[in-house]
């Protein structure tokens, strides 16, 4: 009766408005006036076209056309189901430390094959920074999405920290520039690998800090929260004192220079 708010009767159990008068709202509803009809031929939706996927003959032409440009043995091959496997480098640009278990072993080839979580062998945990701009690569299929890369990346440097804190970016050079674009969860990296061909300078991936959007700081623990307002209280100070010696040296000058002048006029 307010606000006039017409929707679907499809949509009217999702609908949350903050309503001035809910009492004269609900009494004055009327089917014919704020419901309308469920969607027909008539409504007009805006729906985003999605491009047919390849075909099976399309994307054996794709392979093959992507293995005649490989200068190494890192080939793509078509399974007989359709789906297709590969490798994809991932670039670590962490600026952040990682948290990792403490006092474990490293990882055998027997923990390899049984897919044996070593970090679940322990509760302790430490943080280090890993090596900036380090470079893993991933032998992955058709089907593997970004979210499964990133937990994949995760698991092979034993990091604990949860996935969420982490994205996924391609990155392109094009006119002397470098572009960055995160992907989304449901990405399939190893198709974009197809498309853009083996050139790592055309395409690569990044893995970084997901800094986009609001922090979710539900995904951080009490500790690594502390670690921040230490880092953040440390930072403050190398700051000031910045500052203070800057201004420090600016006032040395000063004085040398009316020491020499003598108290002579400009």
């Amino acid at each position: 009766a307010d606000c006039r708010y017409t929707c679907h009767q499809e949509c009217r159990g999702l609908i949350q408005l903050d309503c001035r008068h809910p009492g004269q709202c609900q009494s004055q509803l009327s089917p014919e006036g704020t419901l309308l009809p469920p969607c027909s031929q008539n409504v007009r939706q805006t729906v985003e076209e999605k491009p047919e996927p390849p075909s099976l003959q399309e994307i054996k032409e794709r392979i093959d056309k992507y293995n005649t440009k490989v200068t190494n043995c890192l080939l793509m091959k078509l399974n007989e189901d359709g789906t297709y496997t590969g490798f994809i480098k991932v670039h670590l640009k962490l600026r952040r430390p990682v948290t990792v278990p403490a006092g474990i072993r490293p990882q055998s080839i027997y923990d390899a094959l049984k897919e044996v979580n070593l970090a679940d062998m322990t509760d302790k945990r430490t943080s280090f920074y890993l090596p900036l701009d380090a470079i893993k690569q991933l032998h992955i299929s058709s089907t593997t999405t970004v979210s499964e890369v990133i937990q994949g990346l995760l698991k092979k440097f034993m990091v604990v920290d949860n996935p969420q804190k982490f994205a996924l970016f391609k990155e392109m050079r094009r006119e002397g520039q470098v572009l960055f674009q995160k992907l989304p969860l449901t990405e399939y990296p190893l198709y974009l690998r197809l498309l853009a061909g083996p050139d790592t300078d055309v395409l690569s991936f990044v893995l970084k800090e997901n800094e986009t959007g609001e922090v979710e700081w539900d995904a951080f623990s009490i500790p690594e929260l502390q670690n921040f307002l230490m880092i953040l209280d440390k930072e403050e100070k190398d700051k000031i004192q910045q500052v203070q010696k800057k201004y420090e040296k600016f006032k040395q000058r000063l004085q040398q220079t009316l020491k020499e002048a003598g108290g002579k006029p400009g």
